[in-house]
Formats: C-alpha cells, sequence, structure tokens
C-alpha cells in the first residue's frame, strides 16, 4: 500500500509517546524498529520532539513530558478531524472533558486533547502541514489503536457522538467502525476488499478504525486508557530485542485470533503490543489473544 498522505475525519491518524526521558526512549525504540530521529524543535525550545521516521517518512514521534504534568511515560492517540473547536466542543458535549483547549503548533496543525467519560485521553487532529503517519501496517509501523475500557456501552455511545463510530464484532471482541472507511481504503488499495474476503476477514472489517475490549487482567498494571498496536514482522524476536534493550515484556509472545502478540513496556513505562499478522490464526478465539488486551 502506498504511504499515507491524511486521513479521513474520525480516523486515528498519529500517535507518540511523552518520556520523563526523551533521549533515552530515542535509543530505546531506535535499536527496537531501527527509527531514524530528527528533533523538530526550534532552538531553545523548553521540550524535545524527536520525529521518527521510517524511508524518511513519518511513523511516530517521542515528546517531553510538559514541565509540572505528571512524569509518566505514555502512548498517545490523534485522531483526524476537521475542526479541533468543533471536535472539542463535540467532546464535551457528549460528556468528556476538554484537558487543553484547541492550540496551534505553528508548521504542524491545531489539536486539542480531551478524555472521555471514563478519563481516557486522547488528541484531536487538525492537520496542516504534518500529515499525519506517512507509514503503517508495515514492520516499527502503527498498525492499530485499542480501547481498554470497563464500561464498554457508554465507551460506545460516547465515541458514536464524538466521531460518528459504530461496533461490530471481532473474534469475541469488539471494533469501532466508521462508515464509508472502507471505501476510502479501496480507492488508495483497489482489490482491498477481495483481498479481506479471501482471508475471511469478518463483515464490515473494511470500516475498522480501532478496536474496543475490556481491560487485560492478565497484565500486571493494566488500567483502562487508549492503547497501540505495532506491526513486527517477528513478535518473539521483538520481545527479545525489547528485554535487551531494558524493556519489559509484560506478556510474553502467544498465538491470538489473526497475529502472534507480545505485550512490551519500554524503559521508562509506556506500554505498547507488538502483532506479527498471522492469517492462520484467524479461527483462534479472542481469550486464546486476552492477554494482549
Amino acid at each position: 500500500m502506498p504511504d499515507r498522505d491524511g486521513y479521513p475525519a474520525g480516523v486515528p491518524c498519529w500517535i507518540d509517546t511523552s518520556q520523563p526521558d526523551p533521549e533515552a526512549a530515542v535509543e530505546f525504540y531506535a535499536g527496537l524498529f531501527g527509527w531514524a530521529f530528527e528533533d523538530v524543535m526550534p532552538p531553545g525550545a523548553p521540550g524535545k520532539y524527536f520525529a521518527a521516521r521510517i524511508r524518511g517518512a513519518d511513523v511516530a514521534a517521542v515528546g517531553s513530558i510538559p514541565e509540572g504534568m505528571p512524569q509518566v511515560a505514555t502512548w498517545n492517540t490523534y485522531v483526524w478531524v476537521d475542526s479541533a473547536d468543533d471536535g472539542a466542543e463535540r467532546a464535551r458535549t457528549a460528556g468528556g472533558q476538554v484537558v487543553m483547549p484547541p492550540f496551534d503548533i505553528p508548521g504542524a496543525g491545531r489539536m486539542a486533547v480531551c478524555a472521555d467519560p471514563e478519563g481516557n485521553a486522547f488528541m484531536l487532529w487538525q492537520a496542516r502541514e504534518h500529515r499525519g503517519a506517512r507509514v503503517v501496517n508495515e514492520h516499527g509501523s502503527l498498525n492499530f489503536n485499542v480501547l481498554a475500557t470497563r464500561d464498554p456501552d457508554r465507551a460506545k455511545a460516547y465515541y458514536r457522538d464524538v466521531f460518528g463510530w459504530g461496533t461490530i464484532d471481532l473474534n469475541g471482541g469488539e471494533a469501532f467502525t466508521l462508515p464509508g472507511y472502507g471505501d476510502h481504503l479501496e480507492e488508495r488499495n483497489p482489490g482491498m476488499r477481495a483481498g479481506m474476503e479471501q482471508m475471511g476477514a469478518p463483515k464490515g472489517f473494511e470500516d475498522v478504525v480501532a478496536a474496543l475490549g475490556p481491560v487485560s487482567h492478565d497484565r500486571p498494571g493494566a488500567r483502562p486508557g487508549w492503547e497501540l498496536t505495532f506491526a513486527v514482522d517477528d513478535a518473539d524476536e521483538t520481545a527479545r530485542r525489547a528485554a535487551e534493550l531494558g524493556g519489559t515484556v509484560a506478556v510474553a509472545p502467544h498465538d491470538a485470533p489473526w497475529v502472534r502478540t507480545t505485550v512490551i513496556t519500554d524503559p521508562q513505562g509506556a506500554t505498547f503490543v507488538a502483532n506479527k499478522f498471522v492469517p492462520e490464526n484467524a479461527g483462534l478465539t479472542a481469550s486464546a489473544g486476552a492477554a494482549s488486551g
């Protein structure tokens, strides 16, 4: 599939990680995924923001945590919107919070930080020069965004009101869908629908934009929130390499529906999932992959 250049409104489009020591995080992720980094903040700026790239194309970023904020490492999910101001108003009226009102990032876009009724933070991204992740679904790039929640019915109602998302059943779990997203993907990659049907993907999977699941009981310290999955060529090797670089393998590699998966916590505490796509695992039940939360 060709590199991305923007997203439809309502689709997760960008990820970054906020870290107490961004330089140390850059070293970890460069060693794990082979990312090349560039600090894109102007000289003298109070914080760091390192753009991570594959083949020169943006895939993610590593940034500082602003002074005065809790020094807790996290991975953050951004959702594309036509207007950050309108999106923030929808987020508020639907019963969530606007944690940081919309503000401009010169040379990039306009964003807001919101939280759903359960307190799960997410970002709204109104793109200008920065068009989101250019590379997805290949080794070392974003593969999926997942909301872990204790109240799925409330979450479904909230994100329907904010982004227009629906849901479908997915191997015993659920996924958020955006009507018409499959049309966009088919236009970018003709034959996508036929390929999904040939692999036995569930009906409506072409419209999936994120997953929805319970908070994992198999992962120590798991809590509600937006999580993310990276595509990898080898989940076992990724887990081994992460441990070698100072990370923690929170859940050992194991087989789950469609994937072989592992859960990793980086040296500063940000957790993510790494999945190798395994079509032969399509028939596994969700319980086989429950540890990936």
